[in-house]
């Protein structure tokens, strides 16, 4: 950091000229790549590469910028590549080393520059009245050498730590379906003589308000919660209130409909201190056990192997609530439950908790990352 800073002081006493990316840049449409042969150089759409084809659209090096979907994801290529129509590719001046140019388009959060409502888009005029800090080739070299070097080491370290955020989690799975399932002489119990289902009802996209009544959503239960949430992350508009079902504090919510066979059956406990909107692709447990523990025995293997059986093989999954109604899960005193929720609740924040254990340090990390590169990449302006 410090030879950088020598060398902007050196080199630019008087601060760094700013520039419109479309005095550096050429943005170029990509192209349909179905008329060609299959072949060694990969194909970019703006989730990545989606296919090889024999010819390239150009030789690279280029930085790659989505114009349609995940806008956030920008690439850089160094050698033959072919872009499809939802990413821009750019042919870059000689006064802009292209890996300095793709580390300073990361720092502008491109994602937020989002000119549609439905899927996110970019468009060129945008792009190119963007201002570029020019600082001289030689500093554009050693920032890009530098994020060079920090990327590999944000990588490798990530690496390292997602494995073992991996074991763990296996390892939670593997004890939580151990101390679930108790000792011999805990009685199982079918969910029918444990509480009532009760089915939600409907509630659409276009229901779906910033402020109004908490909701959730089948889909949210699986990709969203953990196995309990005492606040909502989607609302619902007041007006239709009269329509909607409502989750008691306590209640269990599970999904009843998913894209995959694991998805399904999957519950939340709902600890919020008032009712709570859920979706008539869901059931309401209601019951007088700890929710956090049913919730737990609901995520065992166990119980998954079970709900199987019942689970509807078409393209979108579905289990009907007969089949819930059936599965067996261990039930042990009210005290026993509760000790066995607080154990897990515990282990399941040091592997899973956004704001603890090891997912905490992989986005401190990422945010070290992002820190050192926005500092290298921000410059005092020539006035």
């Amino acid at each position: 950091m410090s030879h950088i800073d020598d060398l902007i002081r050196d080199l630019c006493p008087d601060g760094v000229e700013h520039k419109l990316l479309k005095d550096l840049v050429r943005i170029k449409n990509g192209r349909d790549f179905k008329h060609l042969k299959q072949g060694d150089i990969p194909v970019y759409g703006s989730g990545g590469v989606i296919s090889y084809v024999n010819e390239s659209a150009s030789e690279g090096p280029s930085v790659l910028i989505p114009r349609k979907g995940s806008l956030n994801k920008i690439y850089f290529v160094e050698g033959p590549f072919w872009t499809v129509d939802t990413i821009f590719y750019t042919e870059i001046s000689s006064q802009l080393e292209p890996k300095y140019f793709y580390y300073y388009l990361q720092t502008l959060h491109l994602e937020k520059m989002n000119q549609a409502g439905g899927v996110p888009s970019l468009a060129q005029r945008t792009l190119n009245e963007l201002h570029i800090p020019t600082p001289p080739i030689l500093i554009q070299r050693e920032i890009a050498r530098v994020l060079d070097q920090f990327s590999q080491l944000k990588a490798e370290l990530e690496t390292e730590l997602e494995a073992e955020l991996e074991a763990r989690q296996h390892q939670f799975t593997y004890y939580r379906d151990h101390i679930v399932a108790g000792s011999q002489n805990v009685q199982l119990v079918p969910i029918k003589d444990i509480g009532e289902l009760q089915r939600g009802r409907r509630f659409t996209r276009n229901d779906m308000v910033d402020e109004g009544i908490p909701a959730i959503h089948y889909g949210e239960i699986y990709t969203t919660y953990g196995h309990k949430t005492d606040s909502a992350t989607s609302f619902v508009k007041e007006e239709i209130e009269p329509q909607l079902r409502f989750a008691q504090p306590g209640d269990v919510i599970i999904a009843a409909v998913g894209e995959t066979v694991a998805d399904i059956g999957t519950g939340v406990a709902w600890l919020g201190t008032t009712p709570v909107a859920y979706h008539d692709d869901s059931f309401a447990l209601h019951h007088e056990q700890d929710p956090r523990y049913i919730s737990h025995a609901l995520r065992t293997s166990e119980y998954h192997r079970q709900k199987d059986r019942f689970v509807s093989r078409a393209k979108v999954k579905r289990l009907p609530s007969r089949g819930i109604e059936q599965i067996k899960i261990p039930l042990p005193t009210l005290d026993e439950q509760r000790r066995i929720a607080d154990i897990l609740d515990d282990f399941d924040a040091l592997v899973n908790d956004l704001t603890s254990g090891l997912p905490a340090e992989v986005e401190a990390r990422r945010k070290q990352y992002e820190y050192y590169r926005d500092r290298l990449l921000t410059f005092p302006e020539m006035k």
